[in-house]
């Protein structure tokens, strides 16, 4: 059972520990800086941490496992752009969004999704970054546009644990996109999605698609979950088709998704009440699981609050640990749960924590 998480949050890097009684709060990092992204790299015990530190930029920093220091790093950052280009996208990396470690056979390859959409790999623990140009230039880029931000950006890097050249990625708002070569060349990875903010004869559109967040099963890689902007869907055959589920009595919107790692069919959402609101429904904090592939969903509310609650969970608000039985969430609004049975029942960690961005165990 994993006994170590982290918390990134808009005002530093907070550890979660759990000892033989309870989790605690430990130690605090970057005190005051935004965190907007983290990596606890489960091949060596890495930690990254990316700042979002608006005029400054972002920033990135290394800590090796059994060190207390903390290292600074590359930044991704795109080529000049050239002068003659007719991209109204400013190629100037905005903020790190998503952080993911290569294959196991890949020491020190990491990937990184940025806003604007940019996918950047490192092979060398993050001393410095390549921009994936073939993922860059797909023509179908120009369809792309953003979703909660002005621009689009890569939020989701799924890493094949069969094949560590075979990624999938999700952006909002630019649709699925898997490589098999390490990136050398993609093809869109969204048939079945359907996108109702577009016009109907646009909203199959595969490079429109909107997917707050994918995950990959880690022992049956072939099935995907997605909470797509307007619904839920999931894939068996790693993306090639997508087929939509239905929550009942629970609200099919929101951002986050996590899956079981052992068992595909096992996925929780936490719904909000609609993209105008983005407040739980009814006030009412719930985790929605399922355990039959999306046939049928349970809301768990055991511990969480059921009055006047205005959290919300974001794209990597929701972690579940590795043998699939610690869930661990954060709130907009500073709060943090943990679950140490699948779900049924939430233990308040924190209720005043600074805005949480993502969650991830050790």
């Amino acid at each position: 059972m994993s006994d170590r998480a982290y918390l990134a949050t808009r005002k530093g890097l907070f550890e979660l520990h759990r000892t033989a009684e309870a989790w605690h709060l430990g130690e605090r990092h970057f005190l005051g800086d935004p965190v907007s992204m983290l990596l606890a790299d489960r091949r060596d015990g890495t930690l990254y941490a990316a700042l979002h530190l608006g005029h400054f930029g972002p920033k990135l920093h290394r800590r090796k496992a059994g060190s207390a220091q903390w290292t600074e790093v590359a930044v991704p950052a795109f080529p000049v752009k050239p002068a003659e280009s007719e991209d109204p996208v400013d190629w100037k990396v905005l903020q790190i969004w998503s952080l993911a470690a290569g294959g196991p056979d890949q020491p020190g390859v990491l990937w990184a999704g940025t806003l604007p959409g940019g996918l950047f790999r490192s092979g060398d623990y993050g001393e410095s970054w390549q921009l994936v140009e073939a993922l860059w230039q797909v023509p179908e880029r120009a369809q792309w546009m953003g979703g909660g931000y002005d621009v689009p950006g890569i939020h989701s890097i799924c890493v094949d644990p069969r094949d560590s050249n075979a990624v999938l990625v999700g952006i909002s708002c630019g649709g699925v996109w898997l490589t098999t070569d390490g990136g050398a060349s993609w093809q869109m990875r969204a048939e079945g999605m359907r996108a109702s903010y577009m016009p109907p004869e646009l909203a199959g559109v595969q490079a429109v698609q909107d997917p707050h967040r994918i995950v990959r099963c880690a022992a049956e890689p072939d099935k995907l979950w997605c909470q797509h902007h307007n619904g839920i869907w999931r894939s068996t055959d790693n993306g090639a088709y997508w087929q939509e589920v239905h929550p009942q009595q629970v609200s099919n919107f929101g951002f986050v998704t996590a899956v079981h790692p052992q068992d595909g069919e096992t996925a929780w959402f936490v719904p909000a009440s609609t993209d105008s609101q983005r407040i739980p429904p009814q006030a009412a904090l719930a985790v929605s699981c399922t355990s039959d592939g999306g046939q049928s969903f349970t809301a768990w509310r055991g511990g969480l609050p059921q009055q006047h609650c205005y959290d919300l969970v974001y794209r990597h608000g929701l972690d579940v640990s590795a043998d699939g039985r610690v869930l661990l969430m954060g709130s907009t609004t500073g709060g943090v749960w943990l679950s140490e049975d699948g779900g049924g029942q939430w233990q308040t960690i924190a209720a005043h924590l600074p805005p949480v961005y993502a969650v991830s165990f050790a």
